[in-house]
Formats: C-alpha cells, structure tokens, sequence
C-alpha cells in the first residue's frame, strides 16, 4: 500500500514557520470558505413519472466553511481541501444512478464534504432547470443556529 502524500512541513525560518500559522490562526474567529457555484450537471433525479429515465439539468452551489486554523502558508495543496473534490463527488453522485428526491442528493453532498474533518459546516443547493419553474432545496449542514450563522442565515 502506497504512503499517502503528507502535507509539506512549515520551514523553520520565513514567512511559512508554524509558529507564523499558529499565530495567523489565532487571529480567525471564522474559518475561510470553499465554494462551487452554478455548477450545472446533467442527472437522473427526480419522483415523479416523466422524470424517470431521463436526465435534467440540476444547478449545485455548494459552500464549505474551514475551521478557523485551516489555511495555506505554504501554497501546498495538501494543506487545504478542494473544491475539485466537490466537483468531482457531484459528476460521481449524478453518474451514480437515479435518486429520488433532491433532498437526498443534497445531505449526500454534505455528508460527503463533512467527512474531511477540516470542515465545521456546509451549505448545498440544488436547482433543477427544466420540466417548470426553477425549483430545489437548500440546506446548511450541521443544521445549527451557529450553522446557519456561518452563511448569513439566522
């Protein structure tokens, strides 16, 4: 079985000293956040009989708020989670079979995204575009006051 790539260690003298990111982290009374935004993908979802067998166009946004001391010093990847990973998680979910409700493609993206332990909360929504008005869910993961806080939504 292969390492996994660690993430590279802070140099000891420079701007990227662990003692630097330690103090900057103290500083944050929130965490950074990732986002995609009008990512529109092609899916089979849907409960209702004209929408079984056929693919629509579903519009995600998608944000993921950082815990305060996750950002990079060091312009390493490895320090940070992805928004990449998000995207590619949605093209796996919508190529992944049909799924009923938007609800459930929605926790299973937030589920998804709260498993990297980097991440204290998220916000995903889904928008379908075609077959009538543009309709869909929004929800804020952990569902919390301080949650929903953390995207402007008391």
């Amino acid at each position: 079985m292969k390492d996994k790539k660690k993430p590279a260690k802070p140099k000891a003298n420079g701007d990227t000293s662990l003692k630097v990111k330690k103090s900057a982290a103290k500083t944050r009374e929130i965490g950074d956040t990732i986002f995609v935004r009008d990512f529109v993908v092609d899916c089979n979802v849907g409960v209702y009989a004209e929408e079984q067998g056929v693919t629509q166009k579903v519009r995600f946004t998608v944000e993921a708020r950082l815990a305060n001391d996750v950002f990079s010093m060091s312009d390493e990847m490895a320090e940070v989670p992805s928004y990449a990973d998000i995207i590619d998680f949605i093209v796996e979910l919508a190529r992944g079979g049909h799924i009923n409700l938007v609800e459930t493609f929605a926790e299973r993206i937030a589920a998804h995204i709260l498993s990297d332990k980097r991440i204290t909360a998220v916000r995903v929504a889904l928008e379908k575009l075609e077959r009538g008005p543009q309709r869909g869910v929004e929800i804020i993961r952990p569902a919390t006051r301080a949650a929903a806080r953390e995207f402007g939504r008391d």
